[in-house]
């Protein structure tokens, strides 16, 4: 998938987030955003899947070349854009299977059998190294945060997006299951060659399990700086003030 965003305008609260940021991703294409707290970078992901949360004052959003600034975030889903949360929600009531079964039918033309669907989600519950009870129980209750994000995931592997947004993937991890979670991301993307991805994070250390083609540094609702993994260590050694003074990148038509 083929994603434009250009000359993106944010509003919060009547606060300017996002000014007149620009960032292309093509198909197949790993993209890291990198910044300080407060810059923008999980408002970006929000918007690029259509949160009413937010204001978009001007600028447009392109998918295939065709805007979706109008669609709805269900619209945008059927797509085949996904978004793995920061901080996971609890649905009570609604179990896994219930809630990935309505999903997966909602991309498809016709519904999926039910022996493939326990096929495949058998199969994704034990890459993840997730209890199979877990199926059964309501979407994400009582889970801990290595498990929610496990569930990100494991939606992820039976959704098949086109696009995916990873904000903060590895927040709240420990080792293992990082290197577990990522090891799943790894997997798809070399099975899915055209996914276009774009994450979100703070730290250098999931840069050594998902390999980025182009980091990007975000401060005050801008991209200020872009280049290749070498950038995160720069950030390691001499934090973001070090980019204080560098000059907004503006897209080419």
């Amino acid at each position: 998938m083929y994603i434009k965003i250009k000359d993106l305008e944010v509003l919060v609260n009547n606060k300017k987030v996002l000014n007149k940021l620009n960032l292309e991703i093509k198909p197949g294409e790993i993209h890291v955003i990198m910044g300080p707290n407060g810059v923008g970078k999980s408002t970006l992901s929000k918007v690029l899947m259509g949160s009413e949360d937010y204001k978009v004052e001007s600028g447009d959003i392109l998918v295939d070349g065709k805007s979706i600034k109008d669609l709805q975030t269900d619209e945008r889903a059927k797509l085949g854009m996904f978004l793995s949360f920061q901080n996971p929600i609890d649905i009570e009531g609604v179990t896994n299977s219930e809630f990935l079964k309505v999903a997966i039918n909602e991309r498809r033309e016709e519904p999926i059998g039910l022996y493939d669907f326990i096929k495949e989600m058998e199969q994704s519950f034990n890459e993840l190294d997730l209890k199979k009870e877990m199926m059964h129980r309501s979407v994400n209750q009582n889970f801990s945060g290595g498990e929610k994000k496990k569930n990100e995931i494991l939606q992820m592997k039976l959704l098949k997006p086109k696009f995916v947004i990873l904000d903060e993937l590895d927040s709240g991890l420990d080792v293992d299951s990082l290197r577990i979670v990522c090891d799943n991301v790894n997997d798809y993307l070399r099975t899915n060659p055209d996914t276009s991805v774009l994450m979100i994070t703070h730290y250098q250390r999931i840069l050594d399990y998902i390999k980025p083609d182009y980091i990007h540094i975000l401060t005050n609702g801008r991209i200020v700086k872009t280049g290749d993994v070498t950038l995160a260590q720069e950030i390691e050694e001499k934090g973001y003030k070090s980019f204080d003074n560098c000059v907004s990148l503006v897209s080419e038509d």
